[in-house]
């Protein structure tokens, strides 16, 4: 805090095992509240990218950006489905794929069950916007408020408290300048606990199918 961030040192936090993934390990190693603690330090920028090619693209863009950073990633072997020669641009949100009917903000490992996600609700005749929020600050707010007012609503995923993370992030930034209906998927006021990487985000709801259902509940609410 006051080395760091209150001193705006150049300084990276590179930060693995986040989230729920470690597995195994338990509640003691697992960490969900990173987020939330990181981005409440002035001068604090903070980053979850979503995949290996995300990672080093930001990896390479935090090194020429001057002041604190706070990179966080998953320790398991996750889908690679971002290009390998993509431009990151610090605080700028990428729009993956282009929908009419709902917004899936989502951040880190929840990016790929945003996009599965999409899928799912594609074939019920759902079209979801899909943005990958790979910095939670600062937040483009541009971007989420062009796309909420597209679309009317919105969900919010995230390996991640609910409270403190991105969700409320884009909560604040909706209750301010565009109040729409959000749902949210991530960790309520939980400890985790030890498991496969894949049996603890079933066991959470972070996956593609509660997305899903989440997407549903926040078109009823138009």
């Amino acid at each position: 805090r006051q080395s760091v961030a209150y001193s705006e040192k150049n300084v990276k936090i590179c930060a693995s095992h986040a989230g729920l993934t470690l597995g195994e390990d338990g509640a003691t190693h697992q960490i969900l509240e990173d987020i939330g603690m990181m981005k409440m330090l002035p001068n604090m920028t903070v980053i979850n990218p979503c995949d290996y090619n995300q990672t080093k693209a930001a990896t390479i863009a935090i090194a020429d950006h001057h002041g604190p950073v706070y990179l966080r990633f998953g320790r398991p072997s996750w889908p690679i489905f971002t290009p390998a020669d993509q431009k990151f641009e610090i605080g700028k949100a990428w729009k993956m794929i282009d929908g009419k009917d709902v917004t899936i903000f989502a951040t880190g490992h929840m990016v790929w069950e945003a996009v599965v996600a999409e899928a799912m609700l594609r074939e019920e005749g759902i079209h979801a916007e899909v943005i990958n929020i790979h910095t939670i600050k600062p937040l483009d707010q541009e971007a989420i408020l062009e796309s909420v007012i597209k679309t009317g609503c919105a969900v919010s995923a995230e390996e991640h408290q609910i409270n403190g993370g991105l969700g409320d992030s884009i909560a604040q930034t909706l209750i301010l300048h565009h109040p729409a209906p959000l749902e949210y998927v991530g960790v309520y006021d939980q400890f985790g606990e030890s498991g496969t990487p894949t049996k603890l985000l079933e066991k959470y709801g972070l996956n593609a199918e509660n997305i899903v259902q989440a997407a549903k509940r926040a078109i009823e609410r138009k």
